[in-house]
């Protein structure tokens, strides 16, 4: 081993960005070490085919912490942001609902089906706001360590306070948010299938559920605790695509001197004495360093790179049953014109074509489509978001033509009776076309060239094991201190040195920096603790 650092960063993703650039601002010498040609891990933006460029995976922002921003002046680099006009348009037979654009708005909407939700829909968004403001709070807080002693006490009743402060309808929405199942909450507040609809798809976003399954109504709430632009719950499209944002952390990183190597993919991290002491990578070649942070999940850090022999056996043993696979199935398609929706025609471009296009009218149709998948790997009818990014940023596509991404719920991780993404996977990709065509006739006709990536393509390109882009299920056994497992939920791994700084940790996944940031800041605390053992 030749080459020492202070850091390794395992895998050069937007949270081994910010870990990388708050350790090499407080003085450390960093490397990131990333396997694909081009860093961003699944933030990133690619030309799919001659002309045509778009976010690969990640598709859409929200969750990107303020404090990030600032700290890595994304801003003040070039990074713009363009807010959807309304958040979502859902068509369904003979009609269709659209969501954002102001409470006001939004209830005129609801009353073209329900008076009653109409209503509800302040005191609903009142609800959710309070409880997503404490995990806005929560985000780039430490959770205390399980077993820790009095410091973990102390840190577990800071942080529970900001719960217990609320009101206590508060509380009980709060109670009901991490353990009902969406469609239990959401009959709650209001009546209308199309109404309920509109917010349980977030319930369904990158998880591998239905929304009757007992936690999903979290997976809504995390969903809503972003903002952009200093506009809470909003989403927007990233000008440049993900890539931008990823881009412009590099750039950052660079100027504080992280050192960032692409095509260096590592195999092994290396253990001494119970310690860290570097990597080795898939070339053979051995870096040292005092400190790893691995940005990858834990499924992939503690199954594949880390010596099953250098772990407690109980820790071993729970990564094994560690729940992985979002049931995410992605697209990105090349388009001559937008798509003509039956029930709102034109192809002219509106606002509609600029929100999030949800196919998942009712959450029975929700439920369906996870049944469907459990049973046969998908739905002859499954969930499907798309946006077309080109509308607001015309560097995507040439003059007249459009890029649009399709965000699809729910494929199995694993296909039923052996079969494999490989053979399956063109199939799928037509049943996806062939369900936003029902809705907009032209949708098939307009498609110049489509890039897949099936749940297998997410493993193999990003290393998302089981194409989970959330790095793990988001249940509640998975969540705060128990991300990824109750006692190491502190970003601390039980190897001493190595660290997780990747979204199978607190918060959890979405585009949010928090954990890298996060991961950061405790190894600073270690080092200047330790300092003499660390070096």
């Amino acid at each position: 081993m030749t080459q020492r650092y202070d850091a390794l960063i395992v895998g050069g993703g937007h949270n081994g960005l910010v870990c990388a650039f708050y350790l090499a601002r407080a003085g450390l010498k960093v490397r990131v070490l990333e396997r694909r040609h081009i860093v961003g891990g699944a933030a990133v933006t690619e030309e799919f085919a001659p002309g045509f460029r778009n976010s690969t995976a990640s598709y859409t922002v929200s969750l990107l912490r303020p404090k990030i921003i600032r700290d890595m002046r994304l801003y003040e680099r070039g990074w713009c942001v363009v807010e959807r006009p309304i958040s979502n348009f859902l068509p369904h037979d003979g009609g269709y609902l659209k969501l954002g654009g102001g409470t006001a708005r939004t209830q005129a909407e609801f009353a073209r089906f329900s008076t009653k939700d109409a209503a509800a829909l302040p005191a609903y968004e009142a609800a959710l706001e309070r409880v997503a403001q404490v995990l806005r709070d929560l985000a780039l807080e430490t959770p205390p360590k399980a077993g820790g002693g009095v410091r973990a006490l102390l840190a577990a009743a800071a942080q529970g306070r900001a719960m217990t402060r609320l009101p206590i309808a508060a509380q009980r929405d709060a109670l009901d948010l991490f353990v009902k199942s969406a469609r239990d909450f959401l009959d709650g507040w209001f009546e209308n299938d199309f109404v309920k609809a509109a917010f349980g798809f977030d319930a369904v976003v990158g998880n591998y559920a239905s929304p009757d399954t007992p936690g999903s109504a979290y997976v809504l709430l995390h969903h809503v605790f972003g903002e952009v632009n200093g506009k809470p719950g909003a989403w927007g499209h990233s000008v440049g695509g993900m890539g931008a944002i990823t881009q412009f952390m590099a750039e950052a990183c660079r100027e504080v001197g992280v050192e960032i190597s692409v095509e260096a993919p590592v195999a092994r991290i290396l253990v001494d004495s119970g310690k860290a002491v570097g990597v080795r990578l898939e070339s053979g070649e051995e870096i040292a360093a005092r400190i790893v942070a691995a940005n990858v999940g834990p499924a992939l850090l503690f199954r594949r790179m880390v010596d099953r022999a250098d772990l407690p056996a109980d820790f071993a043993r729970r990564i094994d049953r560690y729940k992985i696979g979002s049931g995410t199935f992605r697209m990105n398609v090349a388009l001559s014109e937008l798509p003509d929706f039956t029930v709102l025609p034109g192809t002219a471009p509106a606002e509609h074509h600029a929100s999030g296009i949800v196919i998942a009218p009712t959450l029975d149709y929700m439920d369906r489509a996870f049944a469907d998948a459990r049973a046969k790997g998908w739905s002859d009818a499954p969930i499907v978001e798309m946006t077309i990014p080109s509308l607001v940023d015309d560097g995507l596509a040439p003059a007249g033509a459009h890029v649009a991404s399709l965000f699809c719920q729910q494929f199995a991780p694993d296909l039923p009776d052996g079969r494999s993404w490989d053979d399956e996977r063109e199939a799928a990709a037509d049943r996806i076309v062939a369900t936003v065509t029902a809705h907009a006739p032209n949708f098939a006709g307009s498609i110049v060239a489509r890039q897949i990536h099936s749940p297998l393509d997410l493993e193999r390109k990003f290393g998302l094991v089981g194409g989970d882009i959330f790095h793990g299920h988001m249940s509640l056994d998975q969540l705060w201190a128990a991300r990824p497992v109750l006692g190491h939920g502190d970003y601390r791994s039980p190897i001493a040195g190595l660290y997780l700084c990747g979204s199978g940790t607190h918060p959890g996944g979405g585009v949010t920096g928090a954990p890298g940031h996060n991961a950061a800041r405790e190894i600073l605390r270690d080092r200047s603790l330790f300092g003499g053992l660390l070096r």
